[in-house]
């Protein structure tokens, strides 16, 4: 996990090196100083007033080593806040392209709020530890082991209370994190428990509203809230008594300083022990108690920051289902848009219980338009996922133009398809920016051509500054038909050889359907066209029809051929027009 992480330290190597050195150059100076403080309060002890050539001597060492100690930490800390926030930002860059190259089954492993708190949350938990581990955690225990010594080497025997200290603070430390660590582990997943009630409210904030549903849902958040609080409670509550450890020891320590030191200074064997000793022994005694403070504080820290450290190598380590071919055995380009099924099977998971799609063989020629109607669930859009290889078929083959899906370079493939999906996605920006996620370099004159045949041309017209008018996110200020009508333009710019309608224009009235499918017949005939639909005036014209029931094709034809042969299809088209007659 460790090697896997430091791979994100990347060009901020440097200052997470200097920093450590840094560091050790400024502890140095500090446990020398009490030792410098030490000979001068002797020195002043020793002769009446002093010299005062040797306290100038001795008070402009302590100034230099002090101003020297400063800068030493100054740097530090400059540069752990480089390398920590540079680190902090390489973890977030890769998991964010990691994600980028998951297949559609690799996402649905983890949940959309899952990620969420995996790229913010918890890589701000993995960064604090890392900028603490970097200068607190070497600090801390050189503090120690250099305090340690000179507190032996000026204390004697007295030094022997530090050895006796610190295995009580390692037991209550050891103690601490086991009662924690299940704690911690237990409430990221409740954090994404959080996360995900707040993502569903917001983006189904239009239906909460309509069915007057606030107040459950303000109840469903301040339970999850409230398990998250109760769990972090507990977990504090625990690491609390670390600082009772610390205390405890820290006074018990003082007390037997200040009192066995007095009497060693004042007897008569305060030879062994003089002033200038002893408050070194005190500063040396506070230097050796506060670094174990900040490891106790580093060790809760880390203890946190190792559940988030897992959830992000899940991340990074997941590797996609599906690639590429190597360079050399890939295909570069799809020649046309023909498509065959050869016997293919799917299912979503090893551990789904029936497959999706059963023993599925079908040949569309390139330039057909092919309809696929079915009642829902029989698995139609799972039929097109397959074409693109956004899932790979778990049994038989998938050709296109030619080739198996599984031989292309997959940018080369889902270059020369275009898919319209159910979910209507718009991102945040002009509709020009829209657009041209379909072609980055498609001129004003293109798009203008893709909104004619999509027919969104006729309502971009309207728009205050037309194709400059900002679309909100997710397209919140535009109409189901209208986002379904930019997002087949924005497919029409990609020209792509296959094209595919996944129940694209079921916002759109039928008249404005009809002018879409015609438009598409006319002008881009050797396109390969794939229209699936809840209506069947959406595929009636269509080369054949293709009748998908359970998963298996139950029937193809034309709708002629299917309103006599399929009673499926046929019932579908009843059901239509008898609806559409009771509604005349």
């Amino acid at each position: 996990m460790l090697r896997q992480l430091s791979k994100s330290i990347g060009e901020f190597k440097l200052p997470t090196i200097l920093t450590p050195i840094f560091v050790t150059f400024e502890v140095i100076l500090e446990c020398i100083i009490p030792r410098v403080v030490a000979d001068l309060v002797n020195e002043i002890k020793g002769h009446t007033g002093g010299d005062i050539t040797y306290i100038l001597k001795y008070g402009g060492l302590l100034v230099l080593m002090a101003a020297l100690s400063l800068t030493f930490g100054g740097i530090a800390g400059i540069t752990c806040a480089k390398a920590s926030c540079g680190f902090g930002r390489n973890l977030r860059r890769d998991m964010f392209y990691s994600i980028q190259d998951y297949s559609f089954e690799n996402i649905d492993r983890f949940s959309s709020s899952s990620l969420v708190t995996r790229i913010t949350t918890d890589v701000s938990n993995v960064q604090n530890a890392f900028m603490m581990i970097i200068r607190t955690a070497i600090r801390a225990p050189l503090m120690l082991i250099f305090a340690f010594f000179m507190a032996f080497h000026m204390g004697g025997r007295m030094a022997i209370i530090f050895v006796c200290v610190i295995p009580i603070l390692g037991a209550g430390l050891a103690f601490v994190i086991c009662k924690a660590l299940p704690i911690f582990r237990r409430v990221f997943k409740k954090y994404d428990r959080l996360n995900s009630s707040i993502q569903e409210n917001v983006k189904g904030m239009r239906v909460v509203k309509s069915f007057v549903r606030e107040d459950y849902e303000s109840d469903k958040f301040e339970s999850a809230a409230g398990d998250v609080c109760r769990d972090f409670t507990k977990a504090e509550r625990i690491l609390a008594l670390n600082g009772f450890f610390m205390q405890f020891c820290m006074y018990a320590v003082m007390v037997f300083v200040l009192t066995y030191g007095s009497y060693t200074v004042i007897s008569t064997t305060g030879a062994d022990l003089d002033v200038g000793q002893m408050s070194a022994l005190l500063t040396y005694s506070f230097m050796m108690l506060s670094s174990l403070m900040m490891v106790s504080m580093i060790f809760a820290m880390v203890t946190m920051a190792s559940e988030s450290a897992k959830r992000i190598c899940e991340i990074t380590s997941e590797k996609s289902t599906i690639i590429s071919p190597s360079d050399k055995d890939s295909v570069r380009f799809v020649a046309d848009g023909s498509v065959e099924f050869n016997g293919v099977s799917f299912k979503y998971s090893e551990r789904a219980e029936r497959m999706a799609l059963v023993d599925v063989n079908l040949s569309i020629r390139s330039g057909e338009t092919v309809g696929i109607i079915g009642g829902t669930g029989s698995s139609k859009s799972t039929l097109i996922q397959l074409i693109p290889r956004l899932y790979d078929a778990t049994e038989g083959s998938v050709i296109v133009g030619g080739e198996d899906v599984r031989k292309y370079d997959l940018d080369a493939l889902r270059g020369g398809v275009a898919i319209v999906l159910q979910k209507n996605v718009l991102f945040s920006g002009s509709v020009k920016d829209n657009l041209r996620w379909g072609n980055p370099e498609a001129t004003d004159e293109e798009m203008a051509e893709a909104c004619r045949l999509s027919c969104a041309d006729e309502f971009i017209k309207t728009l205050p500054g037309s194709y400059d008018y900002y679309v909100e996110q997710g397209g919140a200020n535009l109409s189901g038909g209208q986002k379904q009508r930019l997002c087949i333009a924005r497919a029409l710019l990609k020209k792509p050889k296959i094209l595919i309608l996944d129940d694209s224009t079921s916002a759109v009235d039928t008249k404005t359907d009809a002018s879409i499918r015609r438009a598409m017949r006319e002008y881009i005939p050797e396109t390969t066209k794939i229209i699936i639909a809840q209506r069947v005036s959406s595929v009636r014209d269509a080369d054949k029809i293709v009748v998908l029931d359970g998963g298996k094709i139950n029937a193809v034809g034309t709708h002629e051929e299917l309103i006599k042969s399929c009673d499926i299809y046929r019932e579908i088209y009843m059901s239509q027009n008898k609806a559409g007659d009771s509604d005349e």
